[in-house]
């Protein structure tokens, strides 16, 4: 049974960091695609930071652009979001994705984590 399990959410103060964790079991997350969504209130769900190729081309918002990277273990088939520099408006519920690598496609769609919230707030 294919799972993606989000953790690592909370509140944090502007300017601080988290690790967001997307640990995948029935299958092999190293093979395919892997992206991280985000929804805030009111807002559509946005991709914001996707491997789609397998020769590891990545796909970023422009709302993330030197602040947030991705990142893969193999070995413990979890992927991770790494965010710093954090602002109230990355306040939202953050969404783990994989799915096969395209040529096309930006981020994966295909299975989903059922999400963590992170708020950013002092």
């Amino acid at each position: 049974q294919v799972q993606l399990v989000e953790s690592g959410g909370g509140l944090v103060q502007p300017g601080g960091s988290l690790r967001l964790s997307c640990a995948a079991s029935g299958f092999a997350l190293g093979n395919y695609a892997i992206g991280w969504f985000r929804q805030a209130p009111g807002k559509e769900r946005e991709g914001i930071f996707c491997i789609f190729h397998s020769d590891g081309s990545t796909y970023y918002s422009d709302s993330v652009k030197g602040r947030f990277t991705i990142s893969r273990d193999n070995s413990k088939n979890v992927a991770y979001l790494h965010m710093n520099s954090l602002k109230p408006e990355d306040t939202a519920v953050y969404y783990c994705a994989a799915g096969d690598y395209s040529d096309y496609d930006l981020c994966p769609t295909k299975w989903w984590g059922q999400g963590t919230q992170v708020s950013v707030s002092s």
